[in-house]
């Protein structure tokens, strides 16, 4: 991980709402889970992709956040749990050296840590070769 969450004071304040991490130009990007393409479009000058699930602690919507993600699926996109949806995209914006894929989430309208919603449970898929 680049960077971790970092809740802001008040809604209005600075904080980092979400995670980095690291990611190379091109690498996929996955749907975490089932749920529906909320947004697809560029903000702040970087490629975002939303996608609404159904809250697993709840009877709402949780929304989760991918940038900068040049999007493989349409606003209003039905996805399933480890379907691409997407590849990171490494461009001069980003906040990240080497590149990195920002990860947000949302209920409610308020921003949380990615993280927990994994259940302690992380899976990492990184390129591995013998010396």
């Amino acid at each position: 991980m680049e960077r971790g969450f970092q809740a802001p004071a008040q809604h209005w304040l600075p904080g980092h709402r979400g995670v980095d991490l690291a990611a190379a130009d091109g690498a996929p990007v996955r749907a975490p889970a089932d749920g529906r393409v909320a947004f697809v479009g560029v903000v702040a000058g970087k490629p975002v992709l939303s996608l609404d699930h159904r809250d697993p602690d709840g009877d709402g919507l949780l929304r989760t956040t991918y940038e900068p993600v040049l999007a493989s699926v349409d606003r209003g996109a039905t996805v399933r749990r480890g379907e691409v949806v997407g590849t990171v995209v490494v461009t001069g914006i980003s906040h990240c050296a080497q590149g990195c894929l920002h990860w947000g989430a949302r209920r409610d309208g308020n921003y949380l840590d990615p993280l927990g919603l994994l259940g302690g449970r992380v899976r990492l898929l990184t390129p591995w070769s013998r010396p």
